[in-house]
């Protein structure tokens, strides 16, 4: 944005109509953050590296999230990404130890993964409790809170004595690590600008995706040479671990674009107070916890938070959940061998897919402003799902064919390899697209694709192992292919058409200030 066109500001009878084109210019997903801005000419607009207006704009606030010095930024993230990663690591370390627990309760392993489904599910409702009290008392006690809880939870699990007392304590463990999942994307969007959401939402993903592909990998050792209990002791020591770190590490995140900055010599320290940075005027009301299902009423939300649960459930959690039935009866592989092959396949492919999917996206969404001079369309992170929708398929079909068939182990890793670098792809372009859509609404778009994800996830262990067996692996793959290719269609058609459908939608009214 060149000085000349700023100038125009000064002259009143031009200054408004200059005004108009700049913000159709530089809005779309978030445009009050820069009217703001250009409503103090003197203080001009503010750029980044590129020259591209920078959106938001940060206020002149040091307490300003989007203030915060770039090393604190890059803490904030990977805090929140590892607490990301605790919440499946909570559900999913015990899957390799699905014999010996079945032994121990004496029901059968596939009844013994209800356990872990049944804690996806409560994953995925229990985040509409946590995201209206975050967005009121502040996302950083709340993140506490439920960290210890989560611990807690975890220990009386690994301590259960009946079958009941496992699944009560599998349900309290669900809802309280539903927090991890969108408040921290809250956090990541509070944080970083456009330009650089991307990347930075490629990691929290890259740690919420690798998270069910790492816990088998300790879980199969716990299981064969300790007992299937340290499954749930290792996560709550980590849930103790991290609960500490973020006590004196991670600050509160929320900020009232427009808001008077507060006066103080230590900004950012105040930030780390527990309690009492409730923003000003903002009260939990009952109100609040209906009016973020308003969010499933947006096209653009609902379809592509759809597409993401179907090919999240294909691609990361069946093979989680089948892996130590298939592995063992194909392979006769103990539960630190199918760690091993489930841990190390899936872990190599969602790394290699963060390592694409976040740049790719980030770059997508700059030569789009580069080209319509500045103007941020967010359907241009869209173009960037094609590699991830192009091989998860692939992956599918090979992981289904291979066990069909019976060929060695390393088919089947291969398959659900690619499907996990595929589904990070994925997952990067998605959460990046709806956070531009409605960056002050992102907690309660990741509610909706947390719900999707784990609503669909659940029903996995209660059908995919029946089904392979009743029609073959091969067709069962064939069939989920041509799911995932179908839910594909309304992304690709939000490619082209997304703006005209969210403009004739509206934006959301609630939480446009944060």
């Amino acid at each position: 944005m060149s000085s000349e066109k700023l100038d125009v500001l000064d002259d009143k009878s031009s200054g408004q109509a200059a005004l108009d084109k700049v913000t159709v210019s530089v809005s779309d997903p978030e445009s009050q953050g820069v009217h703001v801005s250009l409503g103090k000419p003197e203080q001009g607009l503010k750029l980044d590296k590129t020259g591209l207006p920078l959106i938001p704009q940060p206020s002149d606030d040091a307490s300003d999230p989007l203030n915060f010095p770039q090393w604190l930024k890059i803490a904030v993230l990977l805090q929140v990404s590892f607490l990301a990663l605790l919440g499946p690591l909570n559900q999913a370390t015990v899957n390799p130890a699905f014999v010996p627990l079945a032994a121990h309760f004496h029901v059968t392993t596939v009844v013994a993964s209800y356990q872990t489904t049944i804690a996806i599910a409560f994953a995925g409702i229990g985040s509409f409790i946590w995201v209206p009290i975050a967005n009121t008392y502040g996302r950083r006690p709340v993140l506490l809170f439920t960290t210890i809880v989560a611990a807690a939870t975890s220990i009386t699990a690994g301590k259960a004595q009946t079958w009941s007392q496992l699944i009560a304590t599998r349900v309290l463990n669900g809802l309280f690590t539903s927090s991890f999942f969108t408040i921290g994307a809250g956090v990541v969007s509070d944080c970083f600008f456009l330009h650089q959401r991307g990347r930075a939402m490629g990691i929290f993903t890259v740690f919420l995706t690798n998270s069910a592909h790492i816990a088998p990998i300790p879980g199969g050792f716990l299981a064969q040479y300790v007992s299937y209990r340290w499954c749930y002791y290792l996560p709550a020591i980590l849930d103790l671990t991290m609960f500490v770190v973020m006590l004196f590490c991670l600050p509160e995140t929320i900020y009232i674009r427009g808001s008077a900055p507060v006066v103080t010599d230590r900004p950012i320290l105040r930030k780390m107070k527990v309690w009492g940075l409730r923003p000003k005027g903002k009260y939990l009301k009952a109100a609040d916890f209906l009016r973020q299902f308003s969010m499933f009423k947006y096209p653009t939300v609902l379809l592509t938070a759809f597409y993401y649960s179907i090919t999240f459930t294909l691609s990361s959690i069946l093979p989680a959940v089948t892996s130590a039935t298939l592995f063992r009866r194909l392979y006769l592989f103990t539960p630190s061998q199918t760690g091993l092959a489930l841990g190390l396949g899936t872990l190599i492919g969602s790394t290699l897919g963060e390592l694409l999917g976040g740049i790719v996206v980030d770059r997508t969404m700059y030569l789009s402003r580069k080209k319509k001079a500045g103007e941020v369309v967010a359907e241009s992170r869209l173009q960037g799902i094609w590699i991830g929708a192009i091989l998860q398929p692939i992956g599918l079909l090979i992981w289904g064919f291979t066990i069909q068939y019976k060929t060695g182990v390393i088919g089947p890793t291969m398959g659900f390899g690619i499907m996990c670098f595929a589904i990070q792809v994925i997952s990067t372009v998605i959460y990046s697209y709806n956070a531009d859509c409605y960056k002050p609404q992102t907690p309660e778009v990741a509610q909706v694709l947390n719900f999707g994800r784990q609503t669909v996830g659940m029903t996995t262990g209660f059908w995919a192992i029946p089904l392979g067996d009743k029609i073959g692996y091969q067709w069962m793959a064939v069939t989920m292919s041509l799911v995932g290719l179908v839910t594909l269609t309304p992304v690709i058609y939000f490619m082209f058409h997304g703006k005209k459908i969210r403009d004739r939608m509206g934006a959301p009214t609630y939480n446009r200030a944060l």
